[in-house]
């Protein structure tokens, strides 16, 4: 893909891999709290969250190819590599 080689594969999926047990922890507490089975939980929890990653990285995948970088996440090879990761 396009924005594969300009960031290297095993950026994109740690990113997906993060945002997806984010996203599957918080979903899933969600459920349990509402009073929901915990293999009902877990289930919805697995599904939005691959959802959320793929839309999230996805997401990001074509803002990168534009030039476009994230101010909160501040994580991506070109903002480093400029020397823009000063906190």
């Amino acid at each position: 893909m396009w924005a594969v080689l300009t960031m290297g594969i095993k950026f994109w999926i740690r990113r997906f891999v993060t945002v997806f047990f984010g996203a599957l922890l918080v979903i899933a507490g969600a459920q349990m709290l509402k009073g929901r089975g915990v293999s009902y939980a877990i289930r919805q929890g697995f599904l939005w969250a691959a959802i959320s990653a793929s839309v999230f990285t996805l997401g990001r995948m074509y803002q990168s190819r534009r030039g476009q970088h994230c101010a909160i996440c501040n994580d991506t090879p070109e903002i480093r590599g400029n020397g823009h990761d000063e906190t």
